[in-house]
């Protein structure tokens, strides 16, 4: 019954789509469009594949090389503040000042590797964290009853309705000295005296792990949901415990998940910014904050976009894992 009800439906919605394409057809413009694609010899699949290429090296490839051009020259006093590097001597001949040393300095400045290695050490730990916490709950967002699994995903997704900059200075409030926090411990009675939560490397943590949850939930409750429970039943006949059947079953087949979590919440959080400038204290060391730095203060455009050009290339590795582990996820899928 209900596969004579959509043949119909479906039906109904492919005569909607022609009636479209004939109403175009018809269009001049359209037309001459068309004619044109197809001299060019264009067909409407290869468009379809161009679009996003185009998009990527429009708002990808052409900003990187903008940034990687600068990251050669040398900083001056001046609109632009750096050096062009190709310039013209006599008028005829063409000399290139290429610069190495701002590349140089992210080694031999302490200051620099010093920003990446604690940069990666926060990311590390804020993933850590989030994993222990977004693995049980999407763990049980997957297996709870359909009418409660949208309800639970629509809370886990309905923080991102509101701007991330509010969501942030909504913690200050709450881990301040006069805070939801401490206000509520010394009404119980629990402290005599405000607990100092802001501007620690304690509010980095909380504020990281709270906007990148999300991000690790999501991939998790996509590869959990997707997982066969008739191996779960399998082990559980064969006489294996709970805890042994999600140490051999469930955890191995959600490793997918968890690598894709892991890097949506690690590459952000390596360059993050606003939150150890909102919450973390003034001498936190965070690449992102060193960037800005550089680039706003000191007006040292080079400099900073060779910053950039290395957090980019520090993080190609998580990156690859990232297109792995989705790669894996998506051959379980067809299988």
């Amino acid at each position: 019954m209900n596969a004579r009800a959509e043949a119909p439906r479906r039906h109904r919605h492919s005569a909607g789509v022609q009636l479209i394409l004939d109403f175009l057809n018809r269009l001049p413009p359209y037309r001459w469009t068309q004619a044109r694609l197809v001299r060019w010899g264009i067909t409407g699949r290869t468009l379809a594949t161009a679009i996003p290429y185009f998009w990527l090296l429009l708002f990808f490839l052409v900003p990187f090389i903008i940034v990687l051009k600068i990251s050669f020259s040398e900083a001056r006093i001046g609109i632009p503040p750096y050096q062009p590097l190709l310039s013209w001597l006599d008028g005829n001949v063409a000399q290139i000042n290429v610069q190495l040393k701002n590349f140089a300095n992210l080694i031999l400045d302490s200051l620099y590797w010093r920003a990446y290695l604690n940069s990666i050490k926060v990311a590390a730990i804020s993933t850590v964290l989030c994993l222990l916490i977004g693995y049980p709950m999407a763990y049980a967002i997957a297996r709870a009853q359909s009418t409660w699994r949208h309800i639970l995903l629509m809370m886990v997704i309905l923080p991102f309705w509101t701007s991330f900059l509010l969501r942030v200075y909504a913690w200050i409030g709450i881990l301040k000295n006069n805070g939801l926090i401490n206000n509520f411990l010394m009404w119980t009675g629990l402290i005599d005296e405000p607990i100092v939560m802001l501007q620690t490397d304690f509010a980095i943590y909380v504020g990281i792990v709270y906007s990148y949850l999300p991000f690790m939930i999501l991939p998790l409750y996509s590869n959990l949901e997707k997982m066969d429970l008739t191996l779960l039943e399998a082990a559980a006949d064969l006489g294996a415990r709970p805890f042994k059947t999600f140490l051999t079953i469930t955890l191995p087949l959600s490793l997918p998940g968890i690598i894709a979590g892991s890097m949506l919440v690690f590459i952000p959080a390596v360059g993050e910014f606003v939150i150890p400038e909102l919450l973390g204290p003034s001498d936190s060391l965070m690449i992102g904050k060193v960037l800005w730095q550089v680039f706003f203060t000191k007006r040292d455009w080079p400099a900073a976009c060779a910053v950039a050009i290395a957090l980019l290339l520090l993080l190609v590795i998580p990156i690859v894992m990232l297109q792995r582990a989705q790669a894996a996820d998506a051959r379980g899928a067809h299988r």
